[in-house]
């Protein structure tokens, strides 16, 4: 059965301004947030091999012992953190309600929140729990050792094609678990992708994510670089829009940089809307990688290669590992 993906009362009463009192019954609220931290405390515990003992009561940060930054943003900064009770090591992100309330984006918490933690998939990082006091908001959330992709790839300049066609299978297979839960991300991009401690693909952000039955939306968000022509062209978008986020993905691994890019915003979008998707002689790149990346990046949604058919490409059959393309999907 999947679930139905509602804003808690427990997840509102965590965004909202310091001091204010949550709206709604007081012993309902108090119901659903005990169910709320106990379910919590039990994935963690399980995933630290520790029983969940004192599953009832609410998770503090006193209940862990802080290690050093991990990274700063507009809202708050992500801690390396050890839950005291099982040692279990963690990220901790912290929020500042009063930046979140400045911004207007309590909602897209709200949302990232109900979202993530319903996802179970060993290439999406585990959101195991949130906290808050009358200033900050706490994510629990699953810790990726070697950190950024994106300052990975920075470093490297581009990735060889044996790297970007496990990267992208493994990539390709989280979106589409994402699809069959009607969740649609919206915002892939380099920057919001972490390596785990095997060296694996994690999606780490799901601030523009939405969960959509209906497979239909309108809203325009997500980094333009990666943004599809029906979302510049202010039409109905589908889960497709991760499709072709990740053709330009493949391409920026491959090449160092978008597809798209452009001297103005204004230029970009019109290269999107044509799909003027050009390939330099350098670096070199097989053909079956062009091919490939020619099946996403495609202006008809419903062209678009299906995520479930990527392990079947041929570049990413010649260059995968085989130990992932045999893995259970």
């Amino acid at each position: 059965m999947q679930h139905v993906l509602k804003p808690s009362n427990v997840v509102k009463a965590a965004v909202q301004a310091p001091g204010k009192q949550a709206q709604g019954s007081g012993k309902g609220r108090q119901q659903e947030e005990q169910l709320d931290q106990k379910t919590l405390r039990q994935d963690a515990g399980q995933s630290a091999g520790t029983s969940a003992a004192g599953a009832g009561r609410r998770w503090t940060i006193e209940d862990f012992e802080i290690g050093k930054p991990l990274g700063k943003g507009k809202f708050g900064n992500v801690y390396l953190a050890r839950e005291k009770q099982s040692k279990f090591i963690v990220a901790l992100k912290v929020l500042f309600k009063s930046q979140l309330q400045h911004s207007n984006v309590e909602h897209q918490l709200r949302r990232e929140i109900e979202i993530q933690a319903h996802l179970r998939h060993p290439n999406i990082l585990r959101l195991y729990g949130f906290f808050y006091d009358k200033e900050k908001v706490y994510l629990i959330l699953e810790y990726a050792a070697h950190g950024e992709l994106y300052k990975e790839l920075v470093r490297c300049s581009r990735f060889d094609e044996h790297t970007s066609a496990n990267y992208i299978l493994s990539l390709a297979r989280a979106l589409d678990y994402c699809h069959s839960r009607h969740v649609i991300h919206r915002d892939i991009k380099p920057e919001n992708l972490l390596i785990g401690l095997n060296g694996e693909l994690k999606i780490s952000d799901f601030g523009w994510s939405v969960h959509a039955p209906s497979n239909r939306r309108k809203t325009l968000c997500g980094t333009l670089d990666y943004l599809p022509p029906e979302m510049i062209e202010g039409k109905d978008h589908t889960t497709a829009v991760d499709n072709w986020s990740l053709g330009v993905l493949a391409y920026e691994f491959l090449f160092g940089g978008p597809p798209f890019e452009a001297p103005g915003h204004h230029d970009t979008y019109k290269r999107i809307a044509r799909v003027d998707l050009r390939f330099p002689d350098s670096p070199a790149v097989s053909d079956a990688a062009k091919a490939f990346i020619h099946k996403l990046l495609v202006k008809d949604a419903s062209q678009r290669l299906p995520l479930s058919e990527v392990e079947n490409d041929p570049w990413i059959r010649a260059n995968a590992d085989q130990e992932l393309l045999n893995r259970n999907r």
